[in-house]
């Protein structure tokens, strides 16, 4: 394996924003396959009450996923139990393949200084990054400049037309459709969740 590309996140729920991303990355960078890595317990913020439990999470993963060949879940973090921290699944995944690219989003490359370890995350893996918004781009390139100095990041912008989508929207509003999978849609509704 020679690329490998690394989605992290609560997932809670997945949503289209998070394949397009993948898939842009995916076809962009030329990646034999994009890990989805749902989180056990975030580092940053907790995940709020009402939340979809891990199991739920990793089943609408599953579920967004299933006609998406290049893609597949790993349990990795969850099984790994504890909180999730970037730092220690690319270690594990160290040898998975020859480059690892961590895709994501502008709130987390804005951010990364925050992260444990980040110099370090900076030398395990490449950064693909994908705007949220169309506005976001000019302080992405000045982060990501910045990033490069200050600890030799390689940071690929994707050209990805820009996705407002947000979990925490989806749990809020409850309006889903066009903006999940149909089948994630209906494990929310079966599952009640979010209500």
């Amino acid at each position: 394996m020679k690329r490998l590309g690394i989605m992290g996140g609560t997932f809670n729920p997945p949503h289209l924003g998070h394949l397009e991303a993948a898939r842009h990355a995916h076809e962009e960078l030329g990646l034999e396959r994009v890990l989805f890595i749902p989180t056990n317990v975030p580092a940053h913020k907790p995940l709020p009450q009402g939340s979809a439990s891990a199991v739920q999470r990793c089943d609408m993963v599953r579920l967004m996923l299933e006609n998406e060949p290049w893609a597949e879940l790993s349990t990795m973090e969850i099984e790994r139990g504890g909180v999730s921290y970037t730092v220690d699944t690319l270690r594990a995944l160290e040898h998975a393949a020859e480059e690892r690219f961590l895709i994501v989003g502008t709130d987390m490359l804005l951010t990364l200084e925050k992260w444990r370890k980040y110099r370090e995350i900076c030398r395990l893996a490449v950064f693909a990054v994908v705007a949220r918004k169309e506005d976001d781009r000019a302080a992405l390139e000045t982060h990501a400049a910045r990033l490069r100095e200050l600890c030799d990041a390689d940071i690929r912008l994707i050209h990805c037309p820009a996705l407002p989508l947000s979990s925490t929207e989806l749990r809020e509003t409850g309006a889903l459709e066009g903006k999940v999978p149909p089948a994630v849609a209906r494990y929310i509704y079966a599952n009640r969740l979010y209500e």
